[in-house]
């Protein structure tokens, strides 16, 4: 199906053994994640890297310590690693297994340049600098699968550290979590009970649930293309549909939020920091503080990436765009937009589209229909379906504002109670970056509420949207103390 007014088609059919078309495109089935479950074994071309990416982890599979354990990998790397750019080349037409090749020399890149961070954190010491330079035998055959694929040559989230990162122990089992096994790991990921396995796999978890989300997103905006106008009575159909689709777009959110309640069991927090070591990024990190150079590539120039984070995910940023949401114009909002260059191509294509058609249609003013209550020839059942788009619209951004929520619950027990380091794994601030998007996610709510007189009036929007206001209004309160704290703490400003 296409997106409205637009060429962009959204697979209905994921096309799983079409290896001309990249791994990672949207679809209503699979969602966010790839067309077909990750590549897990190199071609024989490639042993050089199989076998080093076996061999790496400071746990490999067989519970043996590995190259990362002692701080070995540079060494391997540096001393008689081939370059196999050449043979990057013969695979150019199978984008699934070049998407493999960007994982994999994504590891290796990541696990080279921070291998003596990594070294220096494990003896309780600061990061101290990582290594500023990435030899040719890895800068040019992950620049080379980065092109071919559509990434970044640094590790990304979807097409490298998670969404591309996992095997199905049993074929026959699908994606149920208990079934899911990493297939690169930097610390002890390679054993499924182990936090940074945890921490990896509980994101497919929650993106399995995406294909929903997108088809619900779909139909909404399919709705919507086809009203001759937004607040005729006539349309009642239109919206009977519309409101379905938000239905199903708030129930995947619902279960996306279960499952990432999960995190707290399956990952600990004082587990975290240290295979985090091995996610950070290049830009506004100290550990590269000017840059790393590729050798071999942009002749010579150092290069700057923004490391792994799930903030390149694309479920919340479809939420926000479909909703409309409204950013503050703020430095934190910039770097918001920055990360969303991070994601497969076909991924930001998605979300440009959405965002355009939701502004198109005027999909905000469809769903709350601000006045419509004092329009008198307005018959009693088209009124109640648009009390129910009102309370769906709000249920929705309560979702985004959950997940937001608990995420910044994480960046607090995982990351400002166990380490000092400022910045977060992508770049942003640790400390006031998640707030920067909570913040305005409860502003969006609360003026919403208002605008519809939701709390009393003709339409009012129940008790179940006045629970929903009333723990915004809670949480408001509570994260501006806590990040004041945090701030006040670790000397930097609210702002």
């Amino acid at each position: 199906m296409f997106i409205p007014h637009s060429s962009f088609e959204v697979l209905e059919d994921t096309k799983p053994n079409d290896v001309s078309l990249p791994a990672f495109m949207v679809s209503t089935t699979r969602g966010f994640l790839a067309r077909m479950d990750p590549i897990v074994t190199l071609p024989d071309d490639f042993d050089a890297v199989e076998t080093l990416l076996q061999a790496m982890p400071v746990q490999t599979l067989s519970g043996a310590p590995g190259l990362l354990a002692t701080g070995k990998l540079g060494d391997a790397i540096l001393n008689g690693f081939p370059d196999l750019t050449d043979q990057v080349e013969k695979y150019r037409d199978n984008l699934p297994v070049i998407n493999a090749l960007y994982r994999d020399y994504s590891f290796l890149a990541s696990a080279f340049l921070l291998e003596p961070c990594h070294m220096r954190f494990i003896e309780g010491e600061p990061y101290g600098l990582g290594r500023s330079f990435l030899p040719a035998q890895l800068s040019r055959p992950i620049v080379r699968c980065a092109e071919l694929a559509g990434f970044k040559p640094f590790m990304e989230y979807a097409g490298s550290y998670a969404l591309f990162n996992y095997r199905l122990e049993d074929p026959r089992a699908g994606l149920e979590y208990s079934n899911l096994r990493l297939i690169r790991a930097f610390e002890h990921g390679l054993d499924p009970t182990s936090s940074e396995a945890g921490f990896v796999l509980v994101h497919v978890d929650m993106v399995k649930n995406s294909g929903p989300l997108v088809h619900g997103a779909m139909s909404c905006l399919q709705a919507l293309s086809s009203t001759a106008g937004p607040y005729s009575s006539a349309q009642r159909e239109e919206r009977r549909v519309f409101n379905e689709g938000l239905h199903a777009m708030v129930n995947a959110m619902q279960k996306v939020n279960g499952v990432m309640e999960t995190m707290w069991m399956k990952s600990k927090p004082r587990s975290y920091t240290s295979f985090r070591t091995f996610i950070f990024g290049i830009t506004s990190q100290s550990m590269f503080p000017d840059g790393v150079v590729y050798e071999g590539v942009n002749d010579g120039k150092p290069l700057s990436f923004r490391g792994e984070s799930g903030a390149n995910d694309s479920m919340i940023p479809l939420m926000d765009n479909f909703l409309q949401v409204q950013m503050p114009e703020t430095p934190l909002t910039e770097i918001l937009q920055d990360f969303r260059q991070y994601r497969p191509s076909n991924h930001r294509q998605f979300l440009v589209e959405v965002k355009k058609c939701a502004e198109d249609l005027h999909t905000k003013d469809f769903a709350l229909a601000v006045g419509i209550e004092r329009d008198s020839s307005m018959a009693a059942e088209d009124l109640d379906l648009v009390k129910e788009s009102r309370s769906l619209w709000l249920q929705a951004l309560n979702q985004v504002r959950d997940f937001r929520w608990r995420h910044w619950c994480f960046a607090r027990e995982y990351i400002l109670k166990q380490t000092s380091h400022p910045t977060a794994t992508g770049g942003s601030p640790i400390v006031t970056w998640l707030p920067n998007q909570l913040q305005a996610i409860m502003e969006e709510m609360t003026e919403i509420y208002n605008s519809v007189n939701g709390r009393t009036g003709p339409v009012e929007l129940g008790p179940e949207c006045q629970d929903i206001m009333d723990l915004v209004e809670r949480q408001r309160q509570t994260l501006r103390k806590e990040v004041e704290k945090y701030c006040q703490e670790r000397g930097v400003s609210t702002m």
